[in-house]
């Protein structure tokens, strides 16, 4: 990374596109200087229903950054959900070319490449590679082993693979797009240093990123990253269940969730009746408890968790976990719904407070996020955008080219 580098991200989500430009500044740090939206319904339940919708919001959201900041942009980075995610934990002994010289670059590069040489499922493609442990020959661990004096070292990382065919599927939205894919990142690996606070980042947690359709599971032990998946409920369910069983609009139960957001009755200290304005029955006017209200919210937040709960349990991962995170803003107008995690996940539950969360509009925090992990990401080679200030021609790359740019030569 280098001052003036230029990142972009993308991230498609149920109900928009969102792409996000940031620039290296001179403290090495990476600088919003662009962010654009555009409603999208092409994504349903994490599943690409209308390639050409979700093609044509990416090209109105580049073109609007594009001129917010005069240049072209030909390439970008882009989210992808858990559940088509697969991690592969890999560890290999590098041996030293010359032990007085000291680790070089080519040592290290030679390493990583080793380390993503795993037997690849015919289904699957390796979209990023992980390297966060490494050991001396003296058994010392070492955040940098470029330098040291050793014989050999091990290398400690996790290979990321994707579903082939989301991949095309996604590849193909790009070509009509008319822009390249830099890489593809996993949602809660991007935004595991914005949810997590400085203690949480080296601790067994879990994340769990309620959104308005999907609930993404990221679990890390310490730093590596060993599980993620995708639960297709969020916060529209609620809104719809709510709408459903009290025969009432979209728009109006959407209010009533936030207004009387709670995810358990025991904690209802005053069981208020509830005017329904859009009611469709018969009847001119409905009045309903706040309490029936909230056994509506209560329902699915419960499955939600138990859905979870099951998926970590037959991956035989739940043990490992020490903390639950909860982030997303499918969740976090619903009070006590950390209460309702712990009962039903028997660990201890609490919404993020990650000092960064706070500070991004939660409609670009998936996408500003993904924009900050690619720049902290360590022993890259190139990781800038591909843009144009002057030339009106795109210059394409293939993900495969991009990714193994992604390290030392």
């Amino acid at each position: 990374m280098a001052i003036g580098d230029i990142i972009v991200g993308i991230d498609i989500g149920a109900s928009k596109v969102t792409s996000v430009i940031g620039e290296v500044n001179n403290f090495n740090q990476i600088e919003i200087v662009a962010t654009a939206e555009c409603k999208c319904l092409g994504m349903k339940k994490a599943k690409i229903t209308d390639e050409e919708e979700i093609a044509s919001a990416i090209r109105k959201t580049i073109t609007e950054v594009e001129n917010q900041v005069n240049i072209k942009i030909n390439s970008a980075y882009v989210t992808i959900f858990g559940k088509y995610i697969t991690i592969v934990q890999n560890s290999i002994v590098k041996e030293v070319k010359d032990k007085f010289a000291g680790i070089t670059t080519r040592d290290l590069n030679s390493a990583i490449a080793q380390v993503k040489d795993i037997d690849l499922p015919e289904d699957k493609v390796i979209v990023d590679v992980i390297t966060n442990e490494f050991y001396l020959d003296n058994g010392k661990a070492i955040d940098d082993p470029v330098g040291a004096l050793s014989s050999t070292f091990t290398v400690k990382g996790q290979v990321i693979l994707a579903e082939k065919e989301f991949v095309r599927q996604l590849s193909a939205i790009f070509k009509k797009a008319g822009i390249d894919m830099d890489g593809i990142i996993p949602n809660v690996l991007a935004e595991r240093q914005l949810i997590l606070d400085k203690n949480e980042l080296n601790d067994n947690v879990m994340i769990l990123d309620i959104g308005a359709e999907n609930t993404d599971i990221g679990i890390f032990n310490n730093s590596h990253f060993i599980y993620t998946n995708t639960i297709p409920l969020g916060g529209d369910n609620i809104t719809n269940d709510i709408a459903q069983v009290f025969n009432v609009s979209e728009e109006e139960a959407d209010r009533l969730k936030r207004q009387y957001g709670l995810a358990l009755r025991s904690f209802i200290d005053n069981d208020t009746d509830i005017i329904l304005n859009t009611y469709k029955g018969e009847e001119r006017a409905k009045t309903i408890k706040s309490s029936e209200l909230v056994a509506v919210i209560e329902a699915r937040i419960e499955e939600i968790f138990t859905l979870v709960n099951n998926a970590i349990t037959s991956e035989g991962v739940k043990g490992s976990i020490n903390n639950v995170i909860l982030t997303g803003q499918g969740i976090t107008s619903i009070a006590k719904s950390d209460v309702v995690g712990k009962i039903i996940l028997n660990i201890p539950v609490k919404m993020s407070t990650g000092r960064f969360i706070s500070t991004i509009q939660p409609s670009y925090r998936s996408s500003y996020a993904l924009v900050r992990y690619i720049a902290s990401r360590p022993f890259t080679k190139n990781v800038s955008s591909n843009i144009d200030t002057k030339s009106k021609d795109n210059i394409f790359k293939t993900l495969m080219e991009r990714i193994k740019e992604f390290f030392y030569s």
